[in-house]
């Protein structure tokens, strides 16, 4: 695609983002910008880290998925003659993202101050666990470490369990989305004041921020938001919300809200095809015309009342979970479509691959592999641009695959000067 219809087409990034900051980086490679993946000699260490294609361990599907449309060269930043020519690459780079510890690139000579001497606008994205200061900055901060201090885990697992790790380095990713949003934001701001600026990110602020009502629920009423694992955010357990089983995997309801239709529907459904038991008759029947959105927010005003409520509740929860259990998941979709009852499939990768939205849409991407003769599948992107579209423009490079390039053609090193550039180990 030529430069000029990508969205970031005419921008450079230098690459130095370990595990934490590589999907902030193929966000921005994804739209057009000339992203250098920067690695040590013998690799990036994420290359190492499975899931793997076909057990292959040089072909970690991790690292594939965080790095497509970038180039790669190798640089050995603790030598002095690989950091002259990193500088030289940031004469002609607009952003550097990195991930080190606070204080490295300051202390080889790369902190900010050092690289705006060489580019005045250059702007700076640190993705870090804590940030560039406080008393936790220079603490270790793997992706468990984020979703611990930032609060996510707290609110993940079910009610009874221990706090649980959410799914796919959910700290990692978080904090990589708002280096990219920031990185953003500091180039409009250079192209509106020919400033560059250091960004500084901690995932754990990242994650403070996606605790949904957590925080607010503490600072208004002092109180803790407990787990609601397959309820969704209701603290206890109400009959058509939450996760059910089907025969071949499960829903999620949330029958009774606005812009659906009420319980009542349900319990027709279940009574035409005979397995509504005694749900249709009294108390029953008169406490499930009752459950709507106008219960939930009135359930504790009557505590007397709460016990009896629980009760019934009780009975009525496990009547629904052998009805839900004689169906496909997407007839629980697709009759409860009909029915305007709010059920929605709990998709498997598989059934993601398989969504027919999802197909008509085209979202998975196919690129080429032929250094493992295959074609693999990408997810694709959320978001759709007219005039600019998103795109995955090259596989993941292999290490070093642009040196030659990049380094000969671009910056104008020699033969010789490589080879002595080898020799000490800078490359």
């Amino acid at each position: 695609m030529p430069e000029s219809e990508t969205a970031l087409g005419d921008i450079r990034v230098l690459d130095l983002a370990g595990e934490a900051g590589q999907y902030c980086t193929k966000l921005l490679a994804d739209l057009g910008a000339d992203v250098i993946k920067i690695e040590p000699p013998g690799g990036d260490p994420v290359r190492a880290l499975p899931p793997y294609y076909h057990d292959n361990t040089e072909a970690s599907l991790y690292w594939l998925n965080l790095n497509t449309s970038k180039r790669s060269v190798t640089l050995n930043l603790d030598d002095e003659s690989g950091r002259a020519l990193f500088k030289r690459l940031v004469a002609g780079a607009d952003i550097i993202v990195e991930s080190f510890q606070p204080g490295y690139l300051a202390g080889i000579g790369l902190g900010y101050d050092d690289l705006a001497a060489i580019k005045e606008d250059i702007i700076l994205t640190s993705i870090t666990g804590f940030g560039q200061d406080g008393p936790h900055a220079h603490y270790k901060a793997p992706d468990i470490v984020g979703v611990a201090a930032g609060g996510v885990m707290w609110l993940a697992g079910e009610p009874m369990d221990p706090p649980n790790v959410p799914p796919w380095r959910q700290g990692f990713v978080s904090a990589s989305i708002i280096g990219a949003a920031s990185s953003l934001i500091a180039l409009f701001h250079r192209d509106q004041s020919g400033e560059g600026q250091h960004i500084d990110v901690s995932m754990q602020e990242a994650l403070s921020l996606a605790q949904e009502t957590a925080m607010q629920t503490w600072d208004m009423l002092e109180a803790v938001r407990s787990r609601a694992g397959s309820r969704g955010i209701i603290p206890f357990d109400i009959p058509g919300i939450g996760v059910y089983e089907c025969s071949d995997g499960h829903v999620f309801g949330y029958v009774g809200a606005p812009g659906g239709a009420p319980w009542s529907e349900l319990l027709a459904w279940m009574d035409e095809e005979g397995l509504a038991e005694d749900l249709t008759e009294e108390p029953y029947k008169e406490f499930i015309d009752n459950l709507n959105l106008r219960f939930l927010t009135t359930f504790t005003e009557d505590p007397a009342a709460i016990s009896e409520k629980i009760q019934t509740m009780t009975h009525i929860a496990p009547v629904l979970r052998k009805f839900t259990a004689t169906k496909t998941k997407w007839e629980m979709y697709e009759q409860g479509q009909k029915r305007r009852l709010l059920w929605g499939i709990v998709s498997t990768p598989k059934d993601l691959a398989e969504n027919p939205q999802l197909k008509a849409r085209k979202w998975l991407t196919p690129v080429e592999h032929p250094e493992l003769k295959a074609t693999l599948d990408y997810p694709g992107t959320p978001y759709r641009l007219s005039e600019t579209p998103w795109a995955i423009h090259a596989r993941p490079p292999l290490v070093g695959e642009h040196n030659q390039q990049i380094f000969g053609e671009e910056l104008g090193v020699s033969e010789s000067e490589w080879h002595e550039l080898e020799t000490q180990g800078a490359v």
